[in-house]
């Protein structure tokens, strides 16, 4: 077998055997399992013992976590509750990302002397929040049916879509052409939903309604079109995450919607192991004191002042009761998987120098871990160790 995938069984090997051995460790000291997978990931990484030499494939496979989570998250929302939370939290999300991202901009240009631009981008890529950290740590129960997961639901969705917006206009051409995509994004969105819509009410659901005695059949069609969904979303002007989304959406109003996402949530766990892995395994731990303090700085911004600005806002601008929004201010207390896709993208087209992509993956990855510390020793999460607060 030759090509990139020529290694694939041996890393394979070593990623589910490592995170097994990791595990038990993390496991049996009461630490957060994620954790491991992340440490996993640095260890035998490029930047460790090189077990895994490229990681890029991986980090493919692995983006199938997310859109397997968007998508099971698409089928417990109803389109009319959907809507409904949206517009009560997108004032939120944006003066939150805002004040967090003029915060880690100051920070940069007038403590460490960074770029005005480069400034700017950092803090825009560390102002959103993980939505594979944020939805793997709350329970199933309160992510479907309580108001907690709802609105948690609504401002990762609203993050996702201002995200895409961000990368439109960042890392283009200087011909303009991005800038109208931009423009045109909540219209494709629309436009999109509505033929996912039209799709499942008069093809999907009715094959699957006559074939629904045949539990593969329910669950190759759904998959199917979980993928389909994603990848047309893609080639829309969209992405995966958001194509995904809107097909668990379209099917979310037929019962059958609880009995496709039981039978994908296995499969959803093996991508997501996968994720952890690859965002352990695309940072370099070898940094520059002073570069090393930013990092700091900037995490503790993301850490602090994020939970504090959405427990604010939720309460006085969104109504929450002030426990509920202390505890979403919490679990949105990181940054987000889009933050590497920024840095990533950004340092491609030259618009930042690796200096700034190494702060903005550091800051990401630290906030990941110290966030996740935070939430599994305080509040309710599957993966808690404390007997008490592990709840699924």
């Amino acid at each position: 077998m030759q090509g990139p995938f020529e290694h694939l069984v041996l890393e394979m090997a070593v990623i589910f055997g490592g995170a097994s051995l990791l595990g038990t460790l993390f496991v049996w000291l009461k630490q957060p399992i994620i954790l491991a997978y992340i440490c996993l990931g640095m260890l035998v990484g490029p930047y460790g013992l090189n077990v895994v030499i490229n990681d890029g494939h991986i980090e493919a496979v692995s983006t199938m976590g997310i859109i397997l989570l968007m998508f099971l998250l698409g089928l417990h929302l109803h389109p009319r509750n959907l809507l409904k939370q949206l517009k009560q939290t997108a004032l939120v999300t944006f003066l939150c990302l805002s004040a967090i991202g003029v915060m880690i901009w100051a920070v940069l240009v007038l403590i460490f002397s960074f770029p005005l631009i480069e400034a700017v981008i950092a803090g825009l890529a560390l102002a959103f929040s993980s939505t594979v950290l944020s939805l793997k740590l709350i329970p199933t129960t309160t992510l479907h049916h309580k108001r907690t997961g709802e609105v948690m639901i609504s401002i990762l969705l609203f993050e996702d879509i201002l995200a895409i917006l961000t990368i439109l206009i960042l890392y283009s051409s200087n011909d303009g052409g991005a800038h109208v995509d931009a423009l045109l994004l909540p219209l494709k969105t629309c436009a999109f939903a509505l033929g996912a819509w039209c799709f499942v009410r008069y093809v999907l659901l009715p094959l699957m309604g006559r074939f629904d005695i045949i539990s593969e059949y329910i669950f190759l069609v759904s998959l199917g079109w979980c993928l389909t969904a994603a990848q047309l979303a893609e080639s829309f002007g969209l992405s995966h995450e958001i194509g995904a989304f809107i097909a668990g959406v379209s099917i979310a109003t037929s019962p059958i919607s609880l009995f496709i996402a039981e039978g994908l949530k296995p499969l959803r766990e093996f991508f997501l192991i996968l994720f952890f892995f690859s965002v352990g395994a695309q940072f370099d731990p070898v940094l520059k004191s002073h570069l090393l303090m930013a990092i700091l700085l900037t995490s503790a911004i993301v850490l602090i002042a994020k939970p504090i600005l959405f427990k604010y806002l939720l309460k006085h601008l969104a109504g929450e009761r002030n426990d509920n929004a202390g505890e979403m201010g919490l679990r949105l207390g990181q940054s987000s998987e889009f933050s590497l896709l920024l840095a990533y993208g950004a340092m491609t087209a030259g618009r930042i120098q690796q200096e700034t992509a190494l702060l903005i993956e550091g800051a990401a990855i630290l906030t990941f871990i110290v966030s996740t510390y935070l939430v599994v020793f305080r509040l309710p999460t599957p993966i808690s160790p404390s007997k008490e607060l592990r709840s699924d």
